[in-house]
């Protein structure tokens, strides 16, 4: 069984609630009946209910009728959200007026949603943009306790199966946070390895990137990654990682021997942590185009709850694979 069978068959075990704001936007509509068709998750839709249905039917969706579909004008925990947006937000002068027009937003109301315990994890994205999708979690949501950063991970499936878990490996950060401090890129080192665990199932084995192995060169960009290595251990004393590694010594087991003898990561890791978003990025395209792999994500990490964005270019199956993942990373988080 490929991994992404795996997450599919683990979302369908968990059976969470997931949040499509985006209810009449068409690829995640015909997503969401798939998602519903093969039980992968419960799904959510805000949205007017007749348009929704309507719009099913017209298109030949047969499981639509099988969603929560909540209208974001007319519901009855309207109120109640209101008044736990005005509480949440009364330090930065929100008021009862400005909530009342918030909270008819569906990503908003997801949001709050998510915050009550009345839905799990929300994807969104097809039809809006990165900040607007991000601007209410991080308002309501926030991130998980002793994590003040969201990243953006990468599963990078390899045609080659000697690198990482069976060609499996996890990059970070690849997508949100440019130039983070040592004690940013501990944070990010540690919610990757959650990641690894909660979606790819994997035993994560973290090696932190730099142009430098164990000493090799001397320079304030790697006295950065040598202390992020140090302050991951301190977050979270039994992960597995190693810093600071070159890309090769981290990933081929005999560069790793050679140029860092005496380090459990080296040649062995599976979750590569990049300095920047930089190297993140060029990184996993190039992987991605050069090594014909098949890259997986951006998968938000971070958040105290999950809420995935999407690229407005996705398909169908990038929504499908992207609320299975969701369903994953909220079963990771209950644990």
């Amino acid at each position: 069984m490929n991994l992404l069978d795996q997450i599919r068959l683990n979302a369908k075990k968990y059976q969470k609630r997931i949040v499509l704001p985006e209810s009449l936007e068409e690829r995640t509509l015909n997503a969401a009946d798939e998602v519903i068709e093969n039980k992968f998750a419960r799904i959510i839709l805000i949205g007017e209910k007749e348009q929704i249905l309507e719009k099913a039917e017209k298109d030949g969706l047969k499981n639509i009728v099988n969603a929560q579909i909540i209208d974001p004008l007319n519901h009855e925990k309207k109120e109640f959200y209101i008044d736990l947006m005005v509480e949440l937000r009364k330090h930065k002068g929100l008021t009862v007026a400005e909530a009342r027009t918030l909270i008819e937003n569906p990503l908003y109301l997801s949001t709050l949603m998510i915050k009550n315990g009345d839905a799990d994890g929300e994807v969104a994205g097809a039809m809006n943009a990165t900040g607007d999708v991000l601007r209410p979690a991080f308002q309501y949501v926030k991130t998980m306790p002793g994590i003040s950063v969201v990243s953006g991970a990468f599963i990078m499936i390899l045609p080659e199966k000697a690198y990482g878990d069976q060609g499996i490996l996890i990059f970070a950060d690849c997508a949100v946070h440019p130039d983070p401090d040592e004690k940013q890129l501990a944070e990010i080192a540690v919610a990757t390895a959650k990641t690894a665990k909660d979606i790819a199932g994997m035993n994560p084995r973290v090696a932190m990137l730099s142009f430098s192995t164990k000493g090799s060169a001397q320079h304030e960009m790697v006295d950065l990654v040598v202390n992020a290595t140090r302050l991951a251990k301190m977050l979270d004393p039994g992960i597995e990682i190693d810093g600071e590694l070159q890309a090769d010594a981290a990933i081929i087991e005999s560069i790793g021997l050679k140029k860092a003898p005496e380090s459990q990561i080296a040649g062995k890791a599976n979750v590569l942590i990049f300095p920047d978003l930089n190297s993140g990025n060029i990184a996993y395209k190039l992987v991605q185009r050069l090594a014909k792999a098949e890259a997986i994500g951006p998968i938000l990490q971070g958040m105290a709850a999950p809420i995935n964005d999407l690229s407005r270019g996705c398909s169908v199956s990038d929504i499908v694979n992207m609320i299975a993942i969701t369903s994953n990373q909220a079963a990771g988080i209950k644990k």
